[in-house]
């Protein structure tokens, strides 16, 4: 029998809650915890991962800027902005997070593909 992969479609939600539930949903987890994929939009928010910098964001206006505990700079998320955050134990699935990267980014060339839109990962440096 294969892996069970359980989908989740929050809606419109706020990034914060969201966020500290993703949290609570990985400290929490067991070896037998099935992996989830939670589809989400949020309102206007600017989340600044370890690597930014106040000034890397020029004018966040009324927008909220949030840092959180994740890798990279600036990131928008607004509404019609669908969001998938994989929570997936890689470690039960025998890879790390850069073939994690690898693989979302050809299953996403290979969708395209299927829509007659040519596409290609950037080459690591």
């Amino acid at each position: 029998m294969g892996a069970v992969l359980g989908f989740r479609e929050l809606g419109l939600t706020d990034y914060e809650p969201t966020w500290q539930a993703m949290k609570r949903f990985t400290d929490g987890r067991d070896r037998d915890t099935a992996d989830e994929v939670w589809l989400v939009q949020h309102p206007p928010v600017f989340t600044q991962g370890q690597s930014g910098k106040p000034e890397h964001l020029l004018l966040p206006g009324d927008i909220p800027v949030v840092q959180v505990d994740r890798g990279g700079q600036v990131t928008y998320h607004g509404p019609g902005q669908l969001v998938a955050y994989l929570l997936l134990d890689v470690r039960r699935l025998g890879f790390g997070v850069r073939e994690l990267v690898t693989r979302i980014e050809h299953s996403l060339i290979d969708l395209l593909a299927g829509y007659g839109v040519s596409a290609a990962a950037k080459a690591l440096r």
